[in-house]
């Protein structure tokens, strides 16, 4: 097919675009939940633990006041988070097991996905502020009996999810090209580093990952793990709100623009769609444009 033939396409490749969604597989994500304890004050209407299996939320609100998940704008509806109050738990399964695996970006395991935010110090520019997040004790079983916590980190932590790469702050439309919730963020980058920074930046910072909170096994001398906790201490602590737990995977073909395995018309129609633009999705090749060469990165990785 010629290059004008399917530039006549664009818009209907692009419409198909909006609408498509990564296959997710089960043993991306907790596949049951053992045990949960709700605690002392966890929030009303939040207390079904189902809600933390599968993957995170990427569109909130709907019905009421819906919007794209952004570090902004978190995850907020009772059928998108389980809360566990002061004192309580939240044990997930995992089949098959968790992995540490060397090759993973950064080291990198598990993310857990809460409901953190940060504040926004130009709004509505989306201007990275504080970070707002209730913490979370997390624990990890190699056998289901012996556990052992996590020295750092919080379950509901840094980095706030990131639902699309390609929508604003506050978008109240989905994107066309989803995160990868698989992929961790550098985590040598800590949220103090990123105050006063701008949303385009942050977007080049998270690059392409949806964020999480991101866990090594090895840090706590464990191989795997066929399941976890989430613990909240007893006494004067806010609920935690958990929205998803996803295990690290090798990061996707840089041309698979829409993570969905392939490299295919979806991911060329989104180079057609942003050609000569500086969409950072687009721009393959980090050269602040979206164009031929861009083009060539996904003929040439043409998997369909």
């Amino acid at each position: 097919m010629h290059l004008i033939e399917l530039l006549m396409r664009r818009a209907v490749v692009v419409v198909v675009l909006a609408a498509t969604f990564s296959p997710a597989h089960a043993d991306d994500f907790a596949h049951a939940v053992v045990e949960y304890i709700p605690g002392s004050n966890p929030a009303t209407g939040y207390t079904n633990p189902v809600r933390a299996l599968g993957a995170p939320a990427r569109v909130t609100g709907e019905g009421f006041d819906p919007g794209a998940v952004t570090p902004f704008q978190s995850a907020w509806q009772p059928d998108e988070l389980v809360s566990i109050g002061a004192g309580g738990s939240l044990t997930l399964a995992f089949d098959p097991p968790l992995a540490n695996a060397a090759d993973n970006p950064h080291g990198i395991d598990f993310l857990v996905f809460g409901n953190s935010f940060f504040a926004d110090l130009s709004y509505p520019e989306g201007v990275v502020g504080g970070l707002i997040a209730d913490g979370g004790l997390v624990e990890a079983s190699p056998d289901g009996v012996t556990w052992v916590a996590f020295p750092r980190g919080a379950a509901d932590g840094f980095l706030p999810t990131m639902g699309y790469r390609d929508v604003g702050p506050y978008a109240v439309d989905a994107g066309a090209v989803m995160s990868d919730c698989h992929q961790p963020v550098d985590p040598s980058i800590t949220a103090a580093s990123l105050v006063g920074v701008d949303y385009a930046a942050l977007r080049a910072v998270y690059a392409g990952s949806a964020g999480g909170s991101g866990f090594d096994l090895a840090s706590v001398g464990l191989s795997s793990a066929v399941a976890l906790r989430i613990r909240v201490p007893s006494g004067p602590h806010p609920n935690v709100e958990i929205d998803a737990v996803a295990r690290v995977k090798a990061p996707p073909a840089v041309a698979d623009i829409n993570r969905d395995g392939a490299i295919d018309g979806l991911d060329l129609g989104y180079i057609l769609a942003t050609f000569g633009s500086a969409d950072s999705a687009g721009d393959l090749d980090g050269s602040g444009v979206v164009d031929a060469n861009d083009l060539t990165v996904v003929l040439a990785g043409w998997s369909v």
